[in-house]
C-alpha cells in the first residue's frame, strides 16, 4: 500500500507508468519532457471521457519540478477537472513518484492544463452537459 506524506494526491489516478532508462539522462534522472508528456496523455484521457470525443491541449500553465523522478520509479498522474466551459475544460494535474521498490510516494510536480473539445472537422465544439 502506498505511503503518502501529510497530503494525499488530489484527483483521479489516470495514468501509472514505469520510468525506464531510455527516458533518463546519464545521471538517471528522468527527462522533464517525458514527465510532461505523461501528464498531457492523462489530461487527454480524462478530458476525452468528459467531452465524449476528441480533445486537444490548448495550454499548460506553470509547471515546476519539486523533486526528480528516477529510473525505476512508478510515475502516477492524477487529474481533476476543475472547470468546464462551453468548449474547454481546465484540469488540475498532480504527478507523484512511487519510489523504486518502496511504497513511498512523493509529489514531483503539478500543473494546470486547458483542453478543448473538437468536432469531426477539428473545430471547437461544446462539451456535453454531465
Amino acid at each position: 500500500m502506498p505511503i503518502y506524506p501529510a497530503t494525499a494526491p488530489m484527483g483521479e489516478l489516470t495514468i501509472r507508468t514505469l520510468a525506464m532508462p531510455a527516458d533518463a539522462n546519464a545521471a538517471g534522472d528522468i527527462f522533464g519532457g517525458w514527465v510532461m508528456a505523461q501528464m498531457d496523455l492523462a489530461c487527454g484521457i480524462r478530458a476525452a471521457e468528459r467531452a465524449r470525443g476528441r480533445v486537444v491541449t490548448a495550454a499548460v500553465q506553470e509547471m515546476a519540478f519539486a523533486l526528480p523522478v528516477k529510473i525505476g520509479d512508478t510515475l502516477c498522474v492524477y487529474t481533476d477537472i476543475s472547470r468546464v466551459g462551453r468548449t474547454s475544460m481546465t484540469l488540475k494535474v498532480e504527478t507523484w513518484a512511487q519510489r523504486y521498490l518502496t511504497h513511498v510516494m512523493e509529489k514531483v510536480t503539478e500543473a494546470t492544463f486547458v483542453m478543448v473539445a473538437l468536432d469531426a472537422e477539428g473545430k471547437p465544439t461544446p462539451v456535453p452537459a454531465t
